[in-house]
């Protein structure tokens, strides 16, 4: 009966596999793909990497050329205030206190705004750097001396103005869970440069998870092989890492290998490929033992290199965590995802004032984010190395005012029509801006950029079509730009 109930669960898993599509081209005398070319449904065949079966992380290469061989991803969860950085807006100065214009209101849905709130001017004085002539805020000096290697998008724009589902979009394309996330795809695409290493991890830093927690970092419909593992900068880099009392190396060994007997047999007699993935996992924690240590260990880097980012080892923070980054880059991991908690600057308590908490967050990032990149510069990584900052979607140019109130600190709303991202490194445009606001903020006025088409020019940096990476599940060919119409921004690419 369990054999049976094995069986019926693999035939189950097989059928799911099947979408419309593949029953059409497949049926009789092939009269189903007649009838989708008619349809205009028969394109080019979707990519799926072919890794070793016994290495679900094999390093392959992309289908079509690449500038990028890994990603860096620095996210700023709470959605930093765009208005406050990088988009100086002066007009928006002169409005500072006047009542908001209902034009800028009707039809609008805000997270906490009522009523008619009072325009927020720029909180901090701006000036332009390098030969880019770039704007930055006064609150990110290390920052601005970096920036003619960046390349900033100013249009940013999202369909979620709540924090968890406009964190699911920004990594996984979809604002529900349950869907592979961005790093996912990659190491899927791509495995991994070091086998004794995971090819997606993750770092925390600022004291909380980001609202939509570990499906950030999920595999979704992808084996769990491809899921983000989440390691500590203080303590043992990943939980249960070392073996139980009294169990030794070579013990663990044996026990592997016959667990992965036996485990090949159930794959051969029933064909489930989680049962792969399972194996794969556990010889990746085995070798992760000695491998990850070693390497989350910044108390090896030199001191000159720990001082500029202003890392102490041993503590948990965005600047022992960018150093980390440089590392894992280092040796062969190819996608690294930092998150940092604390940039949600509604005004409602001290620490999440644009005059208070907002200052301290901003002292935190500024030299070890620009350390990153010049680090990364210096050590030859940048030229194939992508790295990404941004939030979850953009702020209101408008204060915050709670029950129709002004609040004691100052903040500003949710604005999911206008965001600033940055990127860096393999195949985008040193000292280029792309994109304008408005006078004031708060939506694109040239060049609007969707999630989707950042997503397709992260994959197309990377090698990958976005239309054809993919993988089927429920009915459709699922994809990190969905089902909607998404573009390469060809004008940022160098």
């Amino acid at each position: 009966m369990k054999k049976q109930t094995l069986q019926q669960e693999a035939r189950y898993r097989s059928l799911e596999q099947t979408t419309r599509r593949h029953f059409l081209r497949e049926s009789t005398t092939g009269l189903g793909a007649i009838w989708m070319a008619s349809q205009g449904l028969a394109h080019a065949s979707p990519y799926r990497p072919q890794h070793d079966a016994d290495n679900q992380l094999s390093n392959l290469q992309p289908p079509l050329p690449a500038k990028a061989k890994r990603i860096i991803y620095l996210h700023m969860i709470g959605a930093p205030s765009q208005l406050e950085l990088f988009d100086y807006k002066p007009d928006l100065a002169r409005l500072d206190g006047q009542d908001c214009p209902q034009e800028f209101l009707e039809g609008k849905r805000f997270a906490f705004i009522q009523g008619t709130p009072k325009m927020l001017g720029p909180q901090f004085e701006f000036k332009q750097h390098g030969d880019s002539g770039a704007w930055v805020t006064d609150r990110l000096p290390h920052f601005s001396k970096v920036v003619d290697d960046v390349c900033f998008i100013k249009t940013m724009q999202t369909d979620q103005f709540n924090h968890g589902p406009a964190q699911l979009m920004v990594h996984t394309g979809q604002a529900r869970m349950g869907y592979p996330s961005i790093g996912s795809w990659v190491t899927w695409g791509l495995g991994t440069e070091n086998e004794d290493l995971p090819g997606f991890i993750v770092l925390l830093s600022g004291g909380r998870q980001p609202r939509a927690g570990k499906s950030l970092w999920s595999s979704g419909m992808l084996p769990s092989v491809y899921q983000g593992i989440q390691c500590r900068s203080a303590g043992d880099p990943v939980l249960n890492i070392s073996n139980p009392k009294g169990v030794s190396r070579n013990e663990r060994r044996q026990l592997l290998d016959t667990l992965g007997k036996l485990n090949r047999e159930a794959y051969q007699e029933f064909g489930d490929p989680e049962t792969l993935t399972r194996i794969s996992q556990y010889e990746m924690a085995f070798r992760m033992q000695t491998a990850v240590p070693e390497v989350m260990d910044i108390s090896n880097e030199p001191k000159h290199i720990q001082e500029m980012y202003g890392a102490e080892p041993g503590k948990e923070s965005f600047a022992n965590n960018c150093l980390l980054a440089r590392r894992l880059a280092q040796e062969g991991v190819r996608f690294i995802q930092l998150f940092d908690w604390g940039w949600d600057s509604h005004g409602a308590a001290k620490a999440e004032a644009l005059n208070e908490g907002f200052k301290d967050k901003c002292r935190q990032i500024d030299q070890p984010m620009s350390a990153l990149l010049t680090d990364l510069k210096q050590q030859g990584l940048l030229e194939d190395t992508l790295v990404i900052w941004s939030g979850e979607f953009g702020r209101t140019p408008m204060r915050e005012n709670r029950g129709g109130t002004e609040m004691a600190f100052v903040g500003r709303d949710h604005n999911p029509g206008a965001f600033t991202l940055w990127m860096a490194g393999a195949g985008v445009k040193p000292g280029f801006t792309y994109g304008e606001t408005d006078p004031i903020g708060y939506g694109a006025a040239q060049n609007p950029v969707h999630l989707r088409d950042f997503h397709a020019t992260l994959l197309h940096l990377l090698g990958f079509e976005h239309e054809k990476l993919s993988v089927p599940f429920q009915g459709l060919n699922q994809k990190l730009t969905g089902v909607l119409p998404a573009h390469v921004i060809k004008d940022i690419l160098a």
